[in-house]
Parts: C-alpha cells; structure tokens; sequence
C-alpha cells in the first residue's frame, strides 16, 4: 500500500456530480475523512454547465481539490438513442474541467471513469493493462471513448506538467437512492422496479431484455465511495485503478436473485431481439488493494436487500 497521505484537512474541494447517487456517497464520506464539509463545492448542471470552459474556470477557482464525477450516463436504452451527446457532453466536461484544474494550479484530480472503456472482448477478470487491447462494446463506445481520453488527459498532464491526476474505474454501482427511471436506469434499478411493477399489476410473466447470458459486477455505491476518498488521500500514481468486487454474476442468476428476494412468483420472459450488451464483465481488483488497501465490504444480497427496501419505501 502507498504510503503517501493527501491530509483533506482544511482543503477546498470541489465535487461534480456530488448531488447525485455516487456524489452524495462520497461527500459524506470525505467529511468523515477530515474535510470540512463548509469548504466542500457542489456545482449543480443547471446553474453551471460544465461544457462551456468559462463555467469550468470558475468551479475551479481557489479550489484544492476537484472529485469529478459527474457523467451524462445510462443504460443500453440511452447509449443506443443518444451515442452523439454521451460522447460530446462527457468529452467537454471532462477534458476542459482536468485543463482548468491544471491552470487554476488544483493539488490533486481525481477522474471517475468507467469500465465501459475496456475492450468488448477482454480476458477476465478485467484487468487494467488491458484497458487499451481493443474497441469498447458498440453501445457503450461513444460513453467509454469519451472517459477513456480523460485517462490519457491525465496521464500526459502528470507527464508534461507534474499536475497530480488519477483515474478510477468503477464497476456498475447500485444502492439506495439510485436511478431508477426505466429510460435511464443501469440494469439492478431497472430490474427492481420492473419486478415491484409486475408484483403490483399481480402480472404472471416478467419480460426481460436479452437472453440473460451477459455478465456483469457490480458495487454497492457506500464501497464505491470509500473507495474513491481512500484513493484520494493514499494514491498517486499514472495507472487506472479498478474498483470492484471481484464478484461476477449472470444477468440470468441476477433476475432469479431479486425474484426471490422480492418473492415474486412470476415466470421470466426473456426478450432475445433486445442487445445483451457486453458479454462479461469482472474486474482484477487487486491494484486498488495493493496500492491504497482497499477491498468492497457489502456483500451482493445484504446491498441488494438494502436498495429492494429502499425502492419499496420510496417507489417511483
């Protein structure tokens, strides 16, 4: 583990994207961290559109740290309908946000990207080295070029002007308070809702995209975070970083999981003209472990039994 401390005492930081499912995670935790939640910024889309480079000027201002998180991001259904803007927006934001950090003179960068930048086919688990060994999948790739480019932003930034930027790469999020508009929404939000939908309608079948044969990790959004502050405060080096579990379930096995857990009697209908997306996804964790001591602690159930409690307190 990097022996290098980043003290968040007394620091300025600036959070994009802090009001969101992620962003909200990681500001508590940074304020559990040592930092004074009075100096912590939190921009919102609609007073500062971070696309334009003047608006980015002056997030940055008299900033010591920026946590960039924001992401103009969603499932298969948005990737599919919106390829252009996901590009485009998540290229502007991040490129002239890292370019005015730099400017501003910001101590420390930290980039959340996305695994949506690996290669269609990688070995698995996926492990960083591998990150450029091939195009992304053709439904992420407009989202996961544009991210991956903040990586070789960063990493030539490090190189030519010494400015300290990392870059994580964490794997599907889920938990409380996620994102669940059915037009939006990543695949466990997506799936909680359609079975509570069905359960109220008293359906019989439970239609669901795919074949069921796609892969996939995912991380309870409390690791996520924790995960991010400790890279924050202990990591400073060139190389992304996984964040993950190392856990890879079906998507088949993953539907069957909430049925049960929601007792949802219904038969599953699977859609076979609808895409399966990316045929596996696993991440080596090991880097972010040997770099910073960081492993998940939430188990898959205990985090999916606190995100189905949460839906059906706070349905949509």
């Amino acid at each position: 583990m990097t022996s290098t401390t980043f003290d968040l005492h007394n620091k300025r930081i600036l959070v994009t994207g802090g009001a969101g499912f992620l962003g909200r995670q990681v500001v508590r935790q940074l304020c559990e961290s040592g930092a004074d939640p009075q100096k912590i910024t939190v921009p919102r889309s609609h007073d500062l559109d971070l696309r334009k480079m003047e608006n980015c000027q002056r997030a940055v201002d008299q900033q010591d740290v920026v946590v960039h998180l924001a992401a103009h991001v969603g499932g298969i259904g948005l990737n599919r309908e919106k390829p252009a803007e996901l590009f485009y927006d998540n290229l502007m934001m991040g490129t002239q946000l890292i370019h005015a950090a730099y400017e501003a003179g910001v101590q420390k960068f930290v980039c959340a990207g996305t695994i949506c930048a690996y290669p269609k086919f990688t070995p698995v688990p996926f492990k960083e080295d591998d990150i450029w060994n091939g195009y992304p999948e053709e439904t992420n790739a407009p989202y996961g070029v544009a991210k991956k480019a903040l990586l070789v932003q960063l990493q030539s930034y490090r190189q030519q002007y010494g400015f300290d930027g990392i870059y994580l790469l964490p794997v599907n999020l889920y938990g409380p308070e996620d994102n669940f508009d059915p037009s939006s929404s990543h695949v466990i939000p997506a799936l909680i809702r359609k079975v509570y939908e069905a359960q109220q309608a008293g359906a019989a079948t439970l239609p669901v995209w795919g074949d069921g044969s796609p892969t996939r990790e995912f991380l309870y959004v409390d690791d996520a975070a924790r995960g991010i502050t400790t890279a924050l405060q202990h990591y400073s080096e060139c190389e992304p970083v996984n964040l993950g579990t190392g856990y890879e379930i079906s998507i088949r096995d993953l539907i069957t999981l909430l049925c049960d857990l929601m007792e949802f009697k219904g038969e599953i209908v699977w859609e076979t003209d609808k895409p399966n997306g990316q045929p596996r996804r696993c991440l080596d964790t090991q880097r972010a472990k040997e770099k910073f001591g960081f492993s998940a602690q939430v188990s898959f159930e205990e985090g999916l039994k606190k995100t189905i409690d949460w839906y059906r307190q706070n349905p949509q």
